[in-house]
């Protein structure tokens, strides 16, 4: 997953590959972890309402080409993500 691409596909636990956008990433030094924010890419346009925005912790491979998503673990992390979200879309609405 390269930092400015917009899509990224991701594998749920069944192994079915789902294409999904991102909405944005940041880095943080508190965990040392690199984080994205994305949603699935509905092919269904009525389902445009309302988004699930997933969040996963990335480690980029040493390409820097691909990274692997990683589940996030702490509430701590959670609350920072909840945090950098609510900025984002606080940002998002003042354009």
């Amino acid at each position: 997953m390269m930092q400015d691409e917009k899509n990224i596909t991701v594998v749920d636990e069944e192994g079915n590959e789902q294409l999904c956008e991102v909405l944005f990433t940041f880095d943080s030094e508190e965990f040392g972890k690199s984080y994205v924010l994305y949603y699935p890419i509905s092919s269904d346009e009525e389902d445009e309402e309302e988004i699930e925005i997933h969040a996963s912790a990335f480690i980029p491979n040493a390409d820097g080409e691909d990274g692997e998503l990683m589940p996030i673990e702490t509430d701590k992390e959670w609350d920072l993500i909840e945090e950098m979200l609510n900025t984002f879309l606080a940002e998002d609405e003042e354009e």
